[in-house]
């Protein structure tokens, strides 16, 4: 909990990518609150009530994937709400005249997002979702300790360039509207 909303301050790509992984984690535990409590949460170095809020924080998530079916794979709809606002994003940007800088990244990477759709066959999944996919995958094998090519470490370097900047704009146009309300 404390991690997440650091994260979903300072870099909405590495918030979607960590509440992944949370998701991952719970699902680990058998969405046991019990085990997560001994496993993760005692772990932390905290005060009762903080430890009482992130308990909270999972049994929430636990709840959520309960009701939303994704306790065995998929994302919570919190987490595909944000794929889908750095979709719109994108697609404002790119339409942009103002953008030359984001048009540019984009269409460096989008020969890689091409290629990962065409070996996945994912044709359901939008391009920034195929890019969150690759670097959660790419994290999975580093975790695994299984070697990457040199051809998608490459693509990934490039994917993570992408996503940055889509991260930075996501950024700037939040703080524009708090600014403008």
């Amino acid at each position: 909990m404390l991690i997440a909303e650091q994260k979903k301050k300072d870099n909405i790509a590495e918030y979607l990518l960590y509440m992944w992984q949370i998701e991952d984690i719970i699902r680990a535990y058998r969405l046991d609150i019990d085990l997560i409590q001994k496993n993760i949460i005692d772990q932390f170095e905290q005060s009762d009530n903080i430890k009482k809020r992130i308990r909270e924080w999972y049994e929430n998530l636990i709840d959520m994937m309960h009701s939303e079916n994704v306790a065995e794979k998929g994302h919570l709809q919190i987490n595909n709400n944000i794929i889908i606002t750095l979709t719109d994003l994108h697609l404002r940007l790119l339409k942009s005249p103002e953008e030359p800088f984001y048009s540019g990244i984009y269409y460096q990477t989008l020969p890689y997002i091409v290629e990962l759709r065409s070996k996945a066959g994912e044709q359901k999944t939008g391009e920034i979702e195929t890019c969150f996919s690759a670097l959660y995958g790419i994290l999975l094998l580093k975790l695994q300790g299984k070697p990457v090519t040199e051809a998608t470490q490459k693509a990934i370097a490039q994917i993570g360039k992408f996503l940055a900047v889509l991260s930075e704009k996501y950024k700037q146009d939040k703080d524009s509207k708090r600014v403008n309300e």
